[in-house]
């Protein structure tokens, strides 16, 4: 039998003072069972980093051709594919192929990542990386449980995100692009 996915409910408090987007959200975010909290965390983060009003969760783990997030028109063309973690060079291609724009969340130890597919795909002019630092991103996924309430401020280019209990600050990498 299968694995199921688990729903975690998710109450955002958007302060995005770069793009002055103000928001309350409420989301459900489906956790795949094979899904690390660094991904979960790293979804909700690349959420709020591009928070559009039709930006939805794509089903990533479980469809191969869709990215973690993705903002879909009104006629369903995808105007922005958001993919997290280290994918290879060819899917980073597709989805600049697929989409208007195409942007990238890293995490994770990627040196040799970087190293490999940041040279293949950096002519690519609708395409912008930023990768999270470790050690905030592993804190933020250590706390996580089925209910997360995150109050998210974005001010020059650093994620500042606080539950009940405490704070991170995650200052963004630029490898390829802006925001």
């Amino acid at each position: 039998m299968a694995l199921q996915s688990i729903p975690c409910k998710v109450q955002l408090n958007l302060t995005d003072t770069d793009r002055g987007v103000y928001e309350n959200l409420r989301l459900t975010v489906a956790r795949h069972p094979s899904e690390t909290g660094q991904r979960l965390a790293a979804r909700i983060l690349a959420y709020a980093l591009w928070y559009q009003e039709r930006l939805a969760f794509g089903r990533g783990l479980s469809e191969v051709d869709e990215p973690a997030l993705w903002q879909k028109s009104l006629d369903d063309r995808i105007e922005h594919w958001i993919d997290v973690g280290q994918p290879d060079a060819e899917r980073l291609t597709t989805g600049s192929r697929r989409a208007e724009r195409c942007s990238l969340l890293v995490y994770g130890n990627n040196r040799v990542w970087a190293g490999k597919v940041v040279p293949t795909v950096a002519q690519l002019s609708n395409l912008s990386i930023a990768v999270l630092p470790q050690a905030p991103l592993d804190a933020l996924a250590g706390e996580l449980g089925r209910s997360i309430d995150w109050s998210v401020m974005i001010s020059d280019g650093v994620l500042y995100v606080s539950d009940a209990d405490t704070q991170h600050e995650l200052a963004l990498e630029w490898l390829l692009g802006e925001r």
